[in-house]
């Protein structure tokens, strides 16, 4: 069986309707989220998901200073709830929430979703932002992330905030498969104001990944052209 695998940073749902259209259209079979805000409107992931007639987990333990958000315009220290979610067209059997470090409260959501007589087990994670540089807290994320992960039927999806170089990504890849093949398409930054900081002005950077453990087999890895987010959606297709 084939199913299509997507993974996005929907940028706390600042052009949220954008984001469902686009999910509807992509049509994936299992989808990871990262920055599902939680708000007075509820929490973003459960409305995508419920628009898609998707089964869903998330969570919501991080805050984001409402003046990081494009939708924002505020000098004050208010803040929003923000984590990562999976969606499946498929049973999700059991999920657990795994907090990668102490010291950062960055966790990675695991999905168990049944598939025939099959159990996939599916991560969403989002590691700490450098700015595109080198950081231990990235480092301690991954190696504690890797140390949960099954060694078959395994899939991990999401913002790595890490170019392909560095030591998380090439970590990932020893212990797993790189879906994309010969190749690091970027995927950020769509939009400028994606990072106050980098002030990057065009899609020059590869911070998105979709990693599976070595016994899957993958093809037809694709980045999507769209503005709903100032990450780029990426997806594969993996036979089980």
């Amino acid at each position: 069986m084939k199913l299509k695998i997507l993974s996005w940073n929907i940028w706390c749902g600042t052009y949220l309707d954008e984001v469902i259209e686009f999910l509807k259209n992509a049509d994936a079979d299992i989808i990871a989220l990262q920055e599902v805000v939680e708000d007075e409107n509820g929490n973003i992931g459960e409305i995508i998901a419920k628009e898609l007639g998707y089964e869903y987990v998330y969570e919501a333990n991080l805050n984001m200073p409402l003046k990081y958000l494009s939708r924002e315009e505020t000098a004050d220290k208010k803040s929003i709830k923000f984590g990562n979610a999976i969606l499946s067209k498929y049973k999700i059997v059991n999920s657990k929430i795994h907090q990668l470090t102490e010291e950062s409260k960055k966790s990675a959501v695991e999905a168990n979703i049944k598939i025939g007589e099959n159990i996939l087990n599916v991560f969403s994670i989002h590691l700490r932002h450098s700015h595109q540089k080198p950081l231990e807290l990235q480092n301690l994320q991954t190696e504690n992330l890797l140390k949960l992960l099954p060694k078959t039927n395994t899939i991990v999806l999401g913002d790595f905030n890490a170019l392909p170089e560095s030591f998380p990504v090439q970590k990932m890849k020893q212990e797993l498969k790189d879906t994309e093949i010969n190749s690091d398409t970027p995927t950020w930054s769509v939009y400028k104001n994606g990072c106050t900081v980098c002030l990057i002005e065009e899609v020059k950077h590869k911070l998105d990944y979709i990693f599976t453990s070595k016994d899957m087999k993958v093809s037809s890895f694709e980045v999507y052209k769209t503005r709903a987010s100032d990450h780029l959606p990426i997806s594969v297709i993996i036979e089980i």
